[in-house]
């Protein structure tokens, strides 16, 4: 299964191709935030991340809510370890 996974962004790597790198669980990626308007997103928030691409802003609380759902239902190992393989 493949499910959104959230992350925090750490730091914007490509304003103009809009790149940012995320944090999931130790692990940091970079992901298109493209989805967003200019400023909409920045370093702190969290957003909902699926093959590769920011889908949606969270708060912290729903963040962390979502993977405790992951860990509880025995799908967070399987998404992080996807997270890891995809856009370097």
């Amino acid at each position: 299964m493949c499910l959104a996974i959230p992350g925090r962004i750490v730091e914007i790597v490509d304003e103009e191709n809009h790149l940012a790198k995320v944090d999931v669980g130790g692990v940091r990626r970079n992901v298109n935030v493209g989805m967003f308007d200019d400023g909409e997103v920045g370093i702190g928030d969290y957003v909902l991340i699926h093959v590769g691409f920011a889908m949606s802003k969270i708060n912290e609380a729903e963040a962390e809510e979502t993977l405790r759902v992951l860990k509880e239902i025995g799908e967070y190992e399987p998404e992080v370890e996807q997270f890891k393989t995809t856009l370097q």
